[in-house]
């Protein structure tokens, strides 16, 4: 099972807000020896939407969605999702139960009287309208619950509500839990060209199948100025095989080796 993470939002396109859930998310995952396998920014627009979460149920991979997840014109994500599916919308019991205390804590703080079947509260309830069959995710800040579908899990745009939603997701698969370890080697080469370097590359992978060699060239880099960070990551028994077979091969094509990463 690969873990994927859609973005949604023209904000976060447009530049009006930035991305933090794909550093959160990555930090998450890491933290349960687990790996982000891809990654889809996606705009309000229910049709595209549609069609993507479409893939998404059918792939089998673990996916939290990002935003989308209100009640106003501009959100999409519940609709597109049901759609996808091709399920109705329905008022969760559960879901109605939360915004409703929600609604009444509020109301509370406020010193006002609220009912269940005033316009606010009915619009309120909006939120808790999920394709049939859903079953919802706990929010902690503020009780408005995100909801999932098989593996795929929706969780609101708001970091300070979604991080915390997002390990309660991933707490779901424990059988995906490894032990924290060195998953990435590298070293930094200079004095040779990455074009050259390529054929060692390839003769790596095809000898270690659990292992991915990759190469950042840079032309400028703050430390070590023009240079090639080429690395091995993935499976841990081959990682240190694999890494000496890289660097015995730097030392054999005759460029240097600047210093040695571990992550």
């Amino acid at each position: 099972m690969q873990v994927g993470l859609i973005i949604i939002g023209d904000e976060i396109l447009s530049g009006k807000r930035r991305d933090s859930h794909m550093a959160k998310f990555i930090e998450l995952l890491s933290e349960r020896g687990m790996q982000l396998s891809w990654v889809q920014y996606l705009g309000d627009d229910r049709e595209r939407l549609t069609e993507r979460l479409r893939e998404a149920f059918a792939s089998g991979d673990l996916v939290v969605s990002c935003g989308g997840i209100g009640a106003t014109p501009d959100d999409h994500t519940r609709q597109s999702a049901a759609l996808a599916l091709g399920r109705p919308l329905a008022l969760h019991p559960e879901a109605r139960e939360l915004i409703w205390q929600r609604i009444q804590q509020m109301a509370a703080e406020q010193g006002k009287a609220v009912t269940a079947d005033e316009p606010d509260s009915l619009r309120r309830f909006e939120m808790g309208v999920f394709p049939e069959g859903a079953s919802i995710i706990p929010n902690p800040y503020n009780k408005i619950p995100g909801f999932f579908v098989g593996h795929v899990h929706f969780v609101p745009g708001f970091p300070v509500m979604a991080h915390p939603m997002m390990s309660w997701v991933l707490d779901r698969y424990p059988q995906l839990h490894r032990a924290v370890q060195v998953l990435e080697r590298s070293l930094i080469v200079q004095g040779a060209m990455e074009a050259s370097l390529t054929p060692l590359m390839e003769a790596l992978e095809a000898q270690f199948p659990g292992i991915k060699v990759f190469s950042l060239p840079s032309v400028d880099h703050p430390q070590w100025g023009r240079c090639i960070e080429l690395g091995v990551k993935g499976d841990a028994e081959q990682l240190l095989p694999a890494y000496d077979a890289l660097k015995q091969g730097v030392i054999h094509f005759g460029a240097s080796i600047s210093t040695e990463l571990v992550r």
